[in-house]
Parts: structure tokens; sequence; C-alpha cells
């Protein structure tokens, strides 16, 4: 079975900034598996997702996500792949405080013609999505910006689930929420996700979420990192 992500031999410097490197020799997600990725400040975590998300490209290696090895693609073209396969949920969520949530969450959409396909009737699929994850009746209308932290963290997961990509990637999702609010949003992600077929890969430090997981990993066992001496 071919995985929802692979990375072999993976080798990757950024350039001008300290001489950090990274390397992973293997990694691998199974389609539908939920993985938490656990590691602290500086172990790269954020490097990593950009390679996974296709955002930087491997020096060496293969980062493959499905079937395509994303060393093939153009910056341009990995950029339309991200849109199409991988529902990103970012640590600061990323909405744009003004537009209307039903815009927010229907913004992959526009860039992606075959996840709008598998959408389906697009708005209708977006209210549904809204409703399962405990939002307010009417929220599609109403600006993002004026939504309490925890409903704007819903309505995020609901723009990454949309079109049902087959990979969901969560950037520590979780970090500003107490654990009551923690255990009730995992509780929706975990659902909307098994709904969609999702693979769930969640970068976290924090490891009091690992119940939850099919697979906990640190970081440190899949990822060396270097960073040069000044």
């Amino acid at each position: 079975m071919t995985p929802a992500l692979a990375l072999t031999d993976v080798e990757f410097a950024w350039p001008g900034r300290g001489g950090f490197s990274l390397s992973c020799p293997l990694f691998r997600v199974a389609p539908g598996e939920s993985v938490l990725l656990l590691g602290a400040s500086g172990s790269g975590k954020s490097t990593l997702l950009s390679l996974v998300c296709g955002i930087a490209a491997a020096d060496s290696g293969r980062v493959q996500v499905g079937a395509t090895d994303l060393g093939t693609l153009s910056a341009g073209a990995r950029d339309r792949f991200r849109a199409e396969h991988i529902g990103v949920i970012f640590q600061q969520f990323n909405l744009l405080p003004y537009a209307r949530v039903s815009d927010n969450i229907l913004l992959p959409l526009r860039f992606a013609p075959a996840r709008r396909k598998r959408a389906g009737d697009a708005l209708a699929e977006a209210g549904r999505l809204c409703a399962a994850l405990n939002l307010p009746e009417g929220v599609l209308n109403q600006p993002a910006g004026r939504l309490s932290v925890g409903q704007q963290q819903r309505v995020a997961v609901a723009r990454a689930l949309i079109g049902q990509p087959p990979l969901i990637v969560a950037d520590e999702p979780t970090s500003a929420l107490d654990a009551k609010t923690q255990d009730s949003f995992l509780g929706l992600l975990f659902d909307q996700a098994a709904a969609a077929g999702s693979a769930l890969l969640m970068v976290s430090h924090d490891a009091r979420l690992g119940a939850r997981f099919d697979r906990v990993v640190e970081l440190s066992d899949i990822v060396s990192t270097q960073r040069a001496a000044a």
C-alpha cells in the first residue's frame, strides 16, 4: 500500500540561517493513520513540516505524498499539489479576519479543482463541517475575526478538512488550549479526519496528547539536526 507520507534519505539545509541542516533517513505515515510527532522548540519541527508540505524542497532524498515525489515538482507545482492533497492547520490559524467564515473555509478550493470536485456542494459541505465541529448555526456568514479563539480553531480545522485531502498536517494546534478544551478539540478533529479517511500528522511538544494517536514518534528518533558554529 502506498503510504500517505514517506521521507527517505532526506537531506536539507537552510541557506543563510546559521547553517541549520536536517537529515531524515526514514519516516512513513500510512493512509488513515494518526501520528503525533513530539519535539522541543528548535528541534526541526518547522523545517520538517516545510519539507512535508512542499514549502521547501529537499536537497537530496525523497519526500513523497501519496504516489507523488515532491522533488520532481517545481515550486509552483508544489503549491498546487499542496492545495489539492494536504490540509494544513496552522498554529496561529492564519484565517482572514474580515472575511466570512465560509470564505475562509472555501479558500483552498479556489486553487484546487480536484479537491473542489470532491467537496461536491462546497458551501453545503462547509456548513456540514461547521455543524460537526460544534460551531454555532449561522457561523458561515460571520467575519472570522469576531469568533472566539476556540471557534477560530475549529474553522481552521474545517478549512483543512474540506474536500477530503488525504493528508492533514497540524502544527501545534492545541498549544493555546487548556486540557479540557484540548480533549474536546482533538475528539472533533479525529472524528472528522476519520470520516474523510485522511491521515493525520500533528507536531507538538506536549506528550500528554499521545494516548489519542495510533503512533507517537520522537522527532529525535527520525531526524538529526545540526547548526554550524558562529
